[in-house]
């Protein structure tokens, strides 16, 4: 079996499978694929950006095996003006409930973000509250908890109001728009996620 591997830009409000759902969207609303192609891992419905699909087995492996601790990096956007001390508790590590156990994050990278970034515009918009500012982020994990990063601003102090995955290890979602898809050769998967040049 030949093995495929392909990255899309996964819309808002789009449940992370092929099979359906009454009254949700899927992957195969936008996406028509082999039956043996499916997502590593997932992205909340109401998360948006990079998903990567393949019939690969090894790299559900080795992208969901936690002791390969790859980045995976998000543009965060948060009500309030986010505070130093917020950012700093997010970087250092802060207290989540994981499957209703209290579980400490690990160390991230986190930089607040001046103006909000050149991406798309979310279908629905989010919808904005009069005299209640907002802020933009971006994180860097190394470890991918249920809903995770909503956990952690939520924690902080400053709930997500839209939050976008822009990159697993070194692939990026780059120009991809919502509901685009593009597919990436064995060596590009290899040198992108592993550090294994091609030949």
């Amino acid at each position: 079996m030949k093995h495929q591997y392909f990255i899309i830009n996964k819309p808002y409000q789009t449940l992370s499978q092929f099979s359906s759902v009454a009254g949700k969207k899927t992957l195969k609303d936008f996406f028509s694929l082999q039956k043996n192609i499916y997502p590593v891992g997932r992205l909340d419905e109401d998360s948006e950006g990079l998903l990567l699909l393949t019939n690969d087995p090894l790299i559900n492996e080795r992208l969901l095996n936690p002791i390969y601790a790859h980045a995976r990096e998000y543009l965060v956007q948060v009500e309030g003006n986010i505070s130093p001390v917020a950012l700093l508790q997010l970087e250092k590590g802060i207290s989540i409930r994981v499957n209703g156990q209290p579980y400490t994050t690990k160390p991230c990278n986190v930089t607040q973000l001046k103006e909000m970034p050149d991406i798309w515009e979310r279908i629905p918009p989010i919808r904005e509250r009069q005299n209640i500012p907002t802020s933009w982020i971006k994180m860097i994990l190394h470890e991918g908890k249920n809903r995770q990063v909503r956990k952690m601003t939520a924690a902080a102090g400053f709930p997500v109001l839209r939050l976008i995955r822009i990159r697993i290890a070194d692939i990026e979602i780059g120009k991809l728009q919502p509901g685009e898809i593009k597919e990436l050769s064995k060596n590009t998967i290899n040198k992108k996620l592993f550090g294994i040049r091609g030949e």
